[in-house]
């Protein structure tokens, strides 16, 4: 019998924040702050499907499939820092109360 060929597998090549479109940027960076599909689509003045199409493409990028990797990867990335915080335009634009997050 002929034996098979065992393939490598493929290593990830490194993933950089250029990789991502500006779009897709600022949308990890919201999701990576907490908000849900629904705010980020607000501050953003998208459709929430936009959104997450915008979300699923730089998760396939990123080689992530939960949302806490997305955070690690932001905050890996520069994307977004361990300090970030929404603005009072994106707060206002998402409807969020003053309930001390973000």
């Amino acid at each position: 019998m002929a034996k098979k060929k065992t393939q490598a597998k493929k290593r990830p090549t490194a993933v950089r924040a250029k990789d991502l479109t500006p779009r897709e940027r600022q949308v990890i960076r919201l999701i990576s702050l907490g908000c849900s599909v629904k705010e980020a689509a607000a501050i953003l003045k998208l459709a929430p499907s936009t959104v997450d199409n915008h979300k699923s493409n730089a998760m396939k990028k990123l080689g992530v499939n939960k949302l806490p990797l997305v955070t690690r990867m932001a905050i890996k990335l520069g994307i977004s820092r361990l300090n970030d915080r929404l603005t009072p335009l994106e707060k206002r634009r998402s409807g969020r109360k003053n309930d001390g997050w973000n």
